[in-house]
């Protein structure tokens, strides 16, 4: 049923506010910083690339080392987060790779390059399925398509910030004899650590034990999640395991999915790593590639939480996560109509605002067909499955191909080939797939 046709308690109203307030802000800065941390190599590399004599090739292959990891530690994060809590696990994520990601500064080469691209990767595992997972504990399902959307804004937010600041960081080339992509890695990184340790005072793992809510918005909140998961709470947690793990495995639902956020995935991952040396092949300095860079994702950050809203007011979300889809699609395919710097960025802010409008309406259309029992690790499998193609893959391909002709136009290509696939499958998706937590189903 739509929100709006719901009619809003003053008790739900209180209790819904206290909720955002102690919860999304935290975790939006906190992704922010993942973000910026697993960015940043793009502006790094505009002197990095140099400094340490890497070709294009290498260079996508170390960035996209990074997914390879992810993808291997993201389900076994997920399942831990449930085993020690969202508490606990969240803040050793944030912790782990806050510091590694500064350590990024002492690379040396390309192979300590791969190395701790790798290591960030396998450190940063699990925060975003492990953050909507534990939105689902503190969300009811009408919420989570603004609030989804609304956290999301970090991706978009953290170009926006860091590619500026990236730029100025820069500038500090040769301060205290380290070089400004040193300098960028560290500053970036740090303030990671210091979030992670806010998390273990701010987080409590579960309505039950939320003591800053009164007795009243604490029982409506349980009984309402409760409502949602078929009378009882503790279903997903009975059921997660291995066995769990391959049911999904062989639930061509949860690969549809997965193909189908690996388009919006690839988007973001791939411009995340290559547009800042895209744009600066306009002939444009460290800085003002900087400041270009981010205007696609300033938009972004508007338009996904509008999109979102809209989803959420009108009970939809098939057609808003295919337009999204359709939207990278058509945006990657007319670059080889426009050959200006303006255009270029027009069709850029098409690509970024679908990639990242995207997020909302999908995330709330899994984690509400895959049901509590197997949300943990359904969320898990599809965002391991749809960054490894997406940026382990596609952000590889992108490199190698543009190595070879030279064209960023035929380099992404690709990308708007996955985007294209992953939207029809989601409008197939009409009610004639269904998911069985006990084995596969395909009606």
């Amino acid at each position: 049923m739509p929100a709006q046709q719901q009619s809003v308690s003053p008790l739900e109203r209180s209790t819904m506010r206290r909720i955002v307030w102690r919860i999304v802000p935290l975790m939006m800065i906190s992704y922010l910083f993942a973000i910026l941390d697993r960015a940043n190599v793009g502006m790094a590399s505009l002197q990095m690339v140099k400094d340490l004599n890497m070709t294009k090739q290498a260079f996508g292959f170390g960035a996209s080392l990074f997914f390879i990891s992810y993808f291997l530690m993201e389900v076994p994060s997920n399942m831990a987060l449930q085993r020690f809590g969202a508490r606990i696990w969240i803040a050793r994520i944030m912790i782990t790779w806050g510091l590694i990601s500064a350590a990024m500064a002492f690379v040396q080469g390309e192979t300590s390059f791969y190395i701790m691209r790798f290591l960030l990767g396998a450190a940063e595992a699990g925060f975003f399925p492990g953050v909507l997972l534990f939105l689902t504990y503190w969300l009811p399902s009408r919420y989570r398509g603004r609030y989804i959307a609304i956290f999301g804004i970090s991706i978009p937010a953290a170009t926006f910030i860091g590619s500026p600041t990236g730029g100025l960081l820069l500038n500090l080339d040769g301060l205290m004899g380290l070089k400004g992509w040193q300098w960028l890695f560290i500053l970036e990184g740090l303030p990671t650590v210091v979030l992670g340790v806010i998390c273990l005072l701010i987080l409590t793992d579960k309505p039950e034990t939320a003591k800053w809510l009164s007795d009243a918005e604490r029982q409506w909140l349980v009984d309402e999640l409760r409502k949602e998961n078929g009378g009882n709470a503790g279903t997903a947690k009975k059921a997660l395991g291995w066995g769990s793990f391959g049911v999904l495995l062989r639930n061509p639902y949860v690969w549809a999915m997965a193909v189908a956020c690996s388009g919006a995935s690839a988007a973001g991952s791939v411009l995340s790593v290559w547009q800042p040396q895209f744009l600066k092949s306009f002939g444009l300095s460290n800085f003002q590639t900087g400041l270009i860079n981010a205007i696609p994702y300033g938009l972004a950050c508007v338009l996904m939480v509008l999109w979102g809203r809209h989803s959420d007011r009108t009970g939809e979300r098939r057609w808003h996560t295919a337009l999204a889809l359709l939207m990278i699609t058509l945006g990657f395919t007319a670059v080889f109509a426009i050959h200006s710097l303006a255009g270029t960025i027009v069709l850029l802010s098409c690509v970024l605002v679908g990639a990242y409008s995207f997020k909302g309406p999908f995330w709330s259309l899994s984690s509400s067909t895959l049901g509590a029992a197997q949300v943990a690790i359904g969320i898990a499998m599809i965002n391991a499955i749809s960054n490894l193609i997406g940026g382990g893959v596609m952000v590889n391909v992108y490199g190698s191909l543009l190595d070879a002709t030279g064209s960023h136009g035929l380099a992404l290509l690709p990308v708007a080939a996955v985007s294209l696939i992953g939207a029809v499958l989601v409008l197939k998706m009409n009610g004639s797939w269904k998911l069985s937590v006990q084995g596969v189903s395909h009606a």
